[in-house]
């Protein structure tokens, strides 16, 4: 009886969604227009269970390009409505189109002279007959077992919520960047705004070495610093290889190899990965990620524009970017 129930509700609930297709019509490209001309912010309203939904259109709007803020129906009509300003564009949420504290509201709305669009399950209502625009969610059936309860009702608000901000989105042609920006905190944020200089290792923290140094000096370079790896570079500072442990495990497990000078005592130059993969300052850390991930290595020296080493980006350091 569990799974029985189960299944009955999400297949009415995805039946209800499929149903909104038809009802992509004139209005909501209205709709569209109406906010994508907004010149304010675009105020969503509602109450209850269909309040909630609306707080999340309105979440979604500002975090893709479309100044938003929520505002409570019975909190609007006891003050809150004097965050609503005349070039600001509401829209009204309510399944039967006749809630209270809704219809109050639009005579108000009308007086400041906003624009109205409404989400509605009933196009005969108030709501739906006093507004610019009618977003139709109207279902055939509420998936409660009572027929109480906004499920049906509430799952077709917010599918059409998303596809009014998706239009939206592509109306603005709205981009990664544009969504990364009003996101920094995020993973996206981060792959798409973090620079390598960010987080590339600079300093002590960067040991560079001139090509004729020995490896044991490299080596006590690269353990004072706590990096993976030196950048060599030449007497002008540019990079010439790079010397990490797997260049160091390649050369002691060289046993084959007969050198009149022991491996400590070899200048770096001889045993360091010439001419590596390097980036400039400016490019993005994720590209950093993708360098190392496709040539399977772990270091990789960041140059400036005249390609003289000034850091060193470690896969650990994407790590604690949170890239990886």
């Amino acid at each position: 009886m569990v799974r029985k129930r189960a299944k009955q509700v999400l297949k009415i609930e995805a039946d209800s969604i499929r149903q909104l297709i038809s009802h992509i019509d004139a209005d909501f490209e209205k709709a569209v227009e109406l906010i994508y001309a907004c010149k304010g912010s675009v105020v969503v309203t509602g109450i209850g269970k269909a309040g909630i939904i609306g707080q999340k259109i309105s979440a979604t709007l500002a975090s893709t390009g479309t100044p938003s803020l929520w505002l409570h129906s019975a909190e609007a009509i006891h003050g809150d409505l004097g965050r609503v300003r005349k070039e600001d564009v509401v829209v009204a949420i309510s399944n039967s189109g006749e809630t209270e504290e809704i219809v109050h509201l639009i005579p108000l709305i009308k007086k400041i002279g906003n624009k109205l669009v409404g989400i509605t399950g009933n196009r005969r209502s108030s709501l739906a007959k006093n507004s610019d625009a009618v977003l139709d969610v109207s279902i055939k059936e509420e998936a409660c077992p009572l027929g109480l309860a906004p499920m049906a009702s509430t799952t077709s608000m917010l599918a059409m919520g998303d596809a009014l901000c998706a239009a939206l989105m592509d109306k603005r042609k709205f981009k990664k960047s544009d969504f990364a920006f009003l996101h920094p905190g995020g993973s996206l944020g981060k792959q798409l705004l973090l620079k390598v200089e960010d987080i590339m290792r600079k300093g002590s923290g960067n040991p560079i070495v001139k090509e004729s140094k020995k490896v044991k000096d490299v080596l006590l370079a690269i353990t004072a610093s706590r990096a993976g790896g030196a950048t060599v570079v030449d007497k002008d500072g540019k990079v010439k290889g790079i010397f990490t442990d797997g260049d160091l495990r390649r050369n002691l497990g060289n046993v084959g190899a007969r050198h009149a000078v022991p491996l400590l005592e070899r200048e770096i130059k001889d045993v360091m990965t010439k001419l590596p993969r390097t980036l400039k300052k400016g490019c993005l850390a994720v590209e950093a990620l993708r360098i190392l991930q496709e040539y399977k290595i772990d270091e990789i020296p960041i140059v400036d524009e005249k390609d003289k080493a000034i850091g060193l980006v470690d896969v650990q350091d994407l790590l604690k970017a949170g890239l990886v």
